[in-house]
């Protein structure tokens, strides 16, 4: 740059040298005309080489200013260029590491979401086997179980429920428990709705169905302990209630039963305590003077003592088969000949009420293997129960059958008596059941034919049984196994 220009300025001092001697050339010879022109072609001859010089060294300089000049510009550029390459560079990456950051983030917020969704759907999974575990378990339950929302509208109820009353358990959810329910049993409906109301915890009552309760038949005369809990949400506001029906009938007959029981036992003991008590008092009191007359109190006493002997026998004996300590001595022995024994011993009884006991001709092979004491009771119980119940006037047949094809030997005892009605049949030899028609006829513990029962099913594998017709007299009897017969001996 600085070549270029010391060269313009030597040419613009040569070019003014030139002019200052073309005027001086002019100036000398300015005073003829000649002189004038020939001055004017030496200026004008200067001149012209002079500027073609300048226009030349002009040019070049220009050319090199311009070369110069796009360089400098080119260098700009250039620089410019770059400043805005790195300039963008720089954003560029602070956009691609914003973005990564970004990108990380979202990845990171699609994580935790994508982990919380799966524990979401594991904890919907868990709750969804929680209440198939517990629907599960509320069907298999025995006791009947209804849950209702806090509308007293269906939720849950299984199947023990719905037979109980009378409803479709898979097709009655949403529905009001006082439709379903109400005209089966108003009584449970309330207890549930005044339960909600109330916010009780847990109440317990027992319910009693009415005969025409429910359309299952088996619902009828039965005894329910029913308990109502209501259902509780976390702000601690009633959302339901959730009752359970335990049927407490055969404890309640249970329960019934022993209370019987020790009525009819303390009276049995008391009666003949009484007139033990009464007679020896009688005694001590000298009030028996003859010989007769004591021998009379004697045999009261001798005979009540016998019979509280036998009532506590028969509870013992009873307990003893039932928790299975009595001691059993099994022997082959023939029915016929236990038979005939018992007969000859209740004979003189049966004469007393002027009934005849009918036995039969012995059979050729007869043979059980039987506890002989206790096989004689069953006999003797039989047939003390068959002359009790027997009118004046009227007979008792025993007889004994063998079926060798099924292997059992059967005794039957039948009467001429007044016989059991058909609802009673079957529970006549349960623990203290006593026929209530026949209470009239003879006292009782109802504790006889139980025990010919546990004698026989319990201690001997046979089965005992029953027909009646009232008016007209009863048949019991019972089945044991033959004894197997032992091969004849070969001489």
């Amino acid at each position: 740059m600085k070549s270029g220009r010391s060269l313009y300025l030597a040419v613009t001092v040569f070019v003014v040298l030139g002019l200052f001697s073309g005027a001086a050339a002019v100036l000398q010879n300015s005073g003829s005309e000649e002189g004038w022109r020939f001055a004017g072609v030496q200026g004008l001859g200067l001149v012209i080489p002079v500027l073609f010089a300048i226009g030349a060294v002009g040019v070049i300089w220009l050319g090199w200013s311009s070369f110069r000049l796009s360089g400098i510009i080119t260098s700009t550029v250039a620089w410019l260029q770059s400043g805005r390459d790195e300039a963008i560079d720089s954003s560029a990456n602070r956009l691609i590491e914003a973005i990564n950051a970004s990108f990380d983030a979202s990845a990171n917020q699609a994580a935790e979401s994508e982990q919380h969704l799966m524990d979401s759907h594991i904890q919907i999974q868990l709750a969804h086997r929680q209440q198939k575990n517990t629907e599960a378990i509320i069907y298999s339950m025995r006791d009947a179980v209804i849950v209702i929302d806090e509308y007293d509208r269906l939720l849950m109820a299984n199947e023990a429920a719905g037979k109980l009353f009378g409803f479709d358990h898979k097709d009655s959810h949403r529905k009001s428990i006082s439709e379903l329910i109400g005209r089966q049993c108003s009584q449970f409906v309330d207890l549930v709705i005044s339960s909600k109301k109330s916010k009780a915890r847990a109440t317990r009552r027992e319910i009693d169905f009415s005969p025409a309760a429910g359309k299952d038949a088996s619902a009828t005369g039965r005894v329910f302990d029913c308990v109502v809990s209501c259902v509780f949400d976390e702000g601690d506001q009633i959302c339901g209630a959730a009752a359970v029906l335990h049927d407490i009938t055969r404890e309640r007959e249970v329960s019934q039963m022993k209370n019987d029981f020790v009525s009819h036992v303390s009276h049995e003991l008391k009666t003949p305590l009484a007139s033990i008590t009464a007679y020896s008092e009688m005694l001590a009191d000298g009030e028996a003077e003859d010989e007769e007359t004591r021998k009379e109190f004697y045999s009261v006493i001798q005979n009540q003592a016998k019979r509280l002997n036998r009532l506590i026998e028969d509870i013992l004996n009873i307990s003893r088969i039932e928790s299975g300590l009595i001691k059993v001595s099994k022997e082959q022995a023939s029915l016929t000949m236990l038979i005939e024994e018992q007969r000859q011993m209740i004979k003189s009884y049966a004469e007393e009420k002027n009934i005849k006991i009918i036995g039969q001709k012995p059979i050729v092979f007869d043979q059980v293997r039987v506890d002989k004491d206790m096989i004689s009771q069953v006999i003797v119980n039989l047939l003390s129960n068959a002359v009790k119940y027997t009118p004046a006037g009227g007979s008792v047949r025993i007889a004994t059958e063998v079926d060798e094809i099924e292997g059992v030997a059967r005794v039957t005892v039948s009467d001429t008596g007044v016989g059991i009605p058909e609802e009673e049949i079957e529970h006549v030899f349960e623990k203290f059941y006593r026929v209530k028609a026949n209470d009239k006829q003879a006292k009782g513990t109802g504790l006889g034919l139980n025990l010919v029962k546990q004698i026989v099913e319990k201690v001997h594998a046979g089965t005992v049984f029953v027909t009646s017709k009232v008016g007209e007299g009863s048949t019991f009897g019972f089945e044991l196994p033959l004894a197997t017969r032992e091969p004849a001996a070969v001489a």
